[in-house]
């Protein structure tokens, strides 16, 4: 167990620009965190005004990470940068090893070389194909569980401990991606068809604040509790056929999808019932459920279209 002054906590986040990382980053400083954040350069104007983290320039080299981690021996780390691919090309290969393995390792070796020995570190459900302790569902999964695997060196010779959150489908406002609920409310909204696949697989959902939750109770195990030299846990929310969110999802709202089930096939090694043999996070349990996460969901839509109104 360690003693540090709880007043005074600071928080590195890798990719902070993202969809967790942002919510992780802005909940962070509000509970009075110092938060650094560790970003590409393209992403380093993304924060703006008064209150905003202190933000630190990756360019590709490892010396800016051991830059940026000069004089935070305190630090908890939270690894959340990663490149999110459900289906790969070849031109991909490259950049998924770089992001995935190569940075994470260049960012340990700066931790350790800091001596900054906390590491919440993400990994991904796909790691776990048909339920099996490791079977990657895609490369990216695989890439998840290549850099976990380095990890077992570092761990293994320095005094550096590992927490492993993995998420399930995460879902909330300000998504910046395409993912399931953006697509059903465009189609629901447009009138325009939404090939899908048959949508028999289930699906495992997660409320974005719930998840931001877990991050922050698992920087408190540092505090509270011996933590093992690597420790994996699975955030699991709610778990209901693709075909049964989305007419939930009409339900709710009021609005019919028009969907083409069967409009498109299966992916390769799709994940038709999730993985259900980890470990839940000690203290933690989802409290959103899925019917209040859409109203939530609907809600900031509504918000942020009078918004849009308003500034024309």
């Amino acid at each position: 167990m360690e003693n540090r002054d709880k007043q005074h906590k600071i928080g590195v986040i890798t990719g902070a620009a993202g969809f967790i990382g942002r919510h992780l980053t802005n909940r962070l400083m509000q509970e009075g965190w110092t938060v650094h954040v560790i970003v590409l350069p393209h992403e380093a104007d993304f924060w703006r005004g008064d209150k905003k983290p202190n933000v630190h320039v990756y360019d590709g080299h490892i010396e800016s990470l051991f830059s940026a981690l000069d004089g935070l021996k305190e630090a908890t780390v939270f690894h959340l940068a990663t490149w999110l691919l459900s289906e790969h090309k070849p031109q991909d290969v490259r950049p998924l090893i770089e992001s995935n393995v190569l940075f994470g390792t260049e960012l340990v070796e700066a931790m350790v070389a800091n001596e900054i020995y906390r590491l919440i570190n993400t990994g991904s459900y796909a790691q776990h194909y048909e339920n099996k302790d490791y079977s990657p569902a895609t490369l990216y999964a695989a890439t998840k569980q290549a850099f976990e695997a380095i990890l077992v060196y570092y761990y293994e010779s320095t005094p550096l401990r590992v927490i492993t959150l993995k998420p399930f489908n995460v879902y909330g406002p300000g998504d910046p991606k395409e993912r399931l609920f953006p697509l059903l409310r465009r189609a629901s909204v447009e009138g325009k068809p939404l090939a899908m696949s048959p949508g028999e697989q289930i699906v495992d959902l997660v409320y974005i604040d719930d998840v931001v939750d877990a991050y922050l109770l698992a920087a408190e195990r540092f505090e509270t509790s011996e933590v093992a030299p690597h420790e994996e846990y699975m955030l699991s929310g709610t778990r209901m056929k693709l075909r049964e969110i989305a007419d939930l999802y009409s339900r709710l709202t009021g609005r019919r999808v028009p969907i083409q089930w069967g409009g498109r096939p299966y992916r390769i090694r799709e994940i038709m019932v999730p993985w259900d043999r980890g470990t839940p996070l000690p203290g933690w349990a989802p409290k959103v459920t899925v019917e209040e996460g859409i109203r939530r969901l609907e809600e900031a839509y509504e918000l942020a279209s009078r918004q849009e109104v308003n500034k024309k």
